[in-house]
């Protein structure tokens, strides 16, 4: 599907502060292992973090020893990455991808809607549909309200996660799973190759989504937990960067945000002569959207008969066909290609772009031949691609939405890219 932007990764999890008896976790991780239809991924085995590479950088617990761990896998993806390439995607199939635009009313007319959209720049124009898809996330009540639906049976749940990035706490590349006496998980994964990331929290918000931040009540939390775990101790001013999101899902009143659902639920209002169709996504999660989507589609076939069946198993994702799936033979490939280029620099293409990064490199030959070097390998001739294939409009855009290389570039960065991107 998208074998460059996905990767088996493992996870290491100690066992001498678990609040869990061990039979208890290693009894998840066998139906974990059995039932969780990971059948290209290696199962789980005990270790020894006295004895293993996997406890370099742990602190020594109960008599200065590590003691036991279980190691399981599970995939790492670029998240960023996916949504964008499942816009490119479906702009390839004929959509029209409409950033910075929203829905600012819309209303049934003889089995129709009339829906006005407005642009960030204010323009505002209406058009019509035989149906509506309401998969707002963590807007979805707030779009409800804007096309006259209220929704008393149906609702999300708004809980912040917040993440952490620290330089790099240990040496490897698995990550781990630390287990807190609260019974809340926290993890540690490499990213981006100098750096470790530390998350995430959940807590209840109420306000608007896209105002979410870390607390101080999260930093604390979180760095307490690596403080527990890790030899190398940290404080709040050890932190690169931080971000937060909003998990918007499905309110079954539980008790607490760490125990609400995290499946979804759809809400279909069928056609009913002048009433047009509405379909409403509540909660989810990006590791099943693909499955959610095929269930979205099974009630827009009611409407759409011609729709056909699902199709996206098989089907990869834009770049997504590297030769054989095979990651290093493809960066082995663009080496071959391009020699003169550093391999630093193609492999970071390869990693984001997979076989679009061909694209990108063009008739180039040296790094100089893909234009001004802005920092961290960004060129011109990537940040064209990027306005052009991927929407990008700022600085920001290029260097946290569509990568990470924000964390890498010089002081500065930004301010030229935007200067840059004026001239497009």
């Amino acid at each position: 599907m998208a074998p460059h932007i996905m990767w088996p990764l493992r996870f290491v999890l100690p066992q001498s502060l678990s609040p869990r008896p061990a039979w208890m976790v290693r009894l998840g991780l066998f139906l974990y292992d059995n039932l969780g239809g990971r059948k290209n991924l290696p199962g789980t085995e005990t270790i020894n973090l006295d004895r293993s590479p996997g406890g370099i950088g742990l602190k020594p617990q109960k008599g200065k020893k590590r003691g036991k761990a279980f190691v399981y896998s599970d995939g790492w993806v670029e998240d960023s990455r996916l949504v964008v390439l499942n816009a490119m995607d479906a702009a390839a199939r004929g959509a029209r991808i409409e950033t910075r635009t929203q829905l600012t009313q819309a209303q049934n007319e003889n089995g129709e809607w009339i829906a006005t959209l407005e642009t960030k720049a204010g323009t505002v124009r209406q058009v019509r549909a035989r149906m509506l898809v309401n998969a707002a996330g963590p807007w979805v009540d707030k779009v409800l309200g804007r096309i006259g639906r209220s929704n008393n049976n149906r609702g999300v749940r708004l809980v912040k996660g917040s993440h952490m990035i620290l330089p790099r706490l240990y040496d490897g590349d698995h990550a781990f799973m630390l287990q807190n006496p609260d019974r809340r998980i926290v993890f540690a994964i490499p990213y981006e190759g100098e750096f470790t990331l530390i998350g995430t929290t959940d807590e209840p918000w109420t306000d608007e989504p896209g105002k979410a931040e870390i607390s101080q009540g999260e930093v604390d939390y979180l760095c307490a937990t690596v403080n527990r775990y890790f030899e190398k101790e940290i404080t709040p001013s050890d932190i690169v960067w931080s971000y937060a999101g909003i998990r918007p899902l499905y309110d079954d009143h539980a008790a607490n945000a760490s125990a609400v659902t995290r499946d979804y639920v759809l809400d279909f209002e069928k056609p009913e002569k002048t009433r047009a169709p509405l379909l409403s996504i509540f909660g989810g999660k990006i590791t099943t959207y693909r499955k959610l989507a095929e269930h979205a589609m099974e009630h827009i076939a009611e409407v759409f008969p011609t729709a056909g069946k699902a199709w996206t198993a098989g089907e990869p994702l834009p770049g997504g066909n590297l030769p054989g799936q095979d990651f290093d033979r493809f960066v082995a490939d663009l080496s071959s290609r391009w020699p003169a280029m550093p391999s630093k620099l193609l492999r970071r293409l390869a990693r984001a772009y997979g076989t679009e990064a061909i694209q990108i490199l063009g008739a180039a030959s040296v790094p100089a031949d893909l234009g001004e070097d802005f920092g961290a390998g960004l060129h011109a001739a990537e940040i064209e691609y990027l306005f052009a294939a991927e929407w990008a409009r700022t600085a920001e855009d290029i260097l946290y939405r569509r990568s990470k290389l924000g964390l890498h570039v010089p002081p500065g960065t930004e301010t030229e890219i935007d200067a840059y991107l004026s001239t497009l």
